[in-house]
């Protein structure tokens, strides 16, 4: 008798032999007999830039003029602004209110302010006067507003002239008179 006659007459068998094979068969195909690959990419890092303000003059003042008198000369004083961080910044002038001595007869009424853009620091310092100036306010100190600077970039450095002088329309009243303000730079 044959091995297949043998299984047909004992039907138990058959079944065992036939799922051993199934099992075995199922086995070859869930195996894992697949390629696989993988690849990592790994300590990715990130960081935030900086954008700071470095003032050559920080806490003092740029200028201070005594003895004006109307339509006298002007007083001047520089300033190097620089963007001490390496993103670009959007960079502005601004002041405080003025204290004046008199408030009847405020002397930021009468005192003309000018700011310059001098230039900026390429091979050198740039020097104010010399006729590439970029004038940005001209006005009296009382009606001064914000001032843009424009946009600096990372380690981008200008300098910026003020003057003040006292108007020829100032009178006797504001004799002896005094005013100061705070000037401020910011950056975003």
């Amino acid at each position: 008798m044959s091995r297949l006659q043998l299984l047909a007459a004992q039907p138990r068998r058959a079944r065992g032999a036939l799922l051993t094979l199934l099992l075995a068969a199922g086995a070859v195909v869930g195996s894992g007999a697949d390629f696989t690959a993988s690849s990592a990419n790994p300590a990715n890092t990130f960081a935030s830039g900086t954008l700071s303000i470095v003032n050559s003059k920080d806490g003092v003042a740029v200028l201070t003029a005594s003895g004006l008198k109307p339509a006298g000369a002007a007083a001047t004083g520089t300033v190097d602004i620089e963007n001490g961080g390496d993103l670009d910044g959007t960079f502005s002038l601004s002041r405080t209110a003025p204290v004046d001595s008199d408030a009847v007869n405020p002397l930021s009424a009468k005192l003309n302010v000018t700011v310059v853009d001098c230039g900026e620091f390429d091979a050198g310092a740039p020097t104010c006067g010399d006729g590439d100036d970029a004038e940005l306010y001209d006005g009296t100190l009382a009606g001064m507003g914000d001032t843009a600077l424009g946009e600096y970039a990372g380690s981008e450095k200008h300098r910026y002239e003020f003057s003040v002088a006292l108007d020829g329309s100032a009178g006797n009243a504001y004799q002896g008179g005094s005013s100061h303000v705070q000037f401020d730079f910011d950056a975003v």
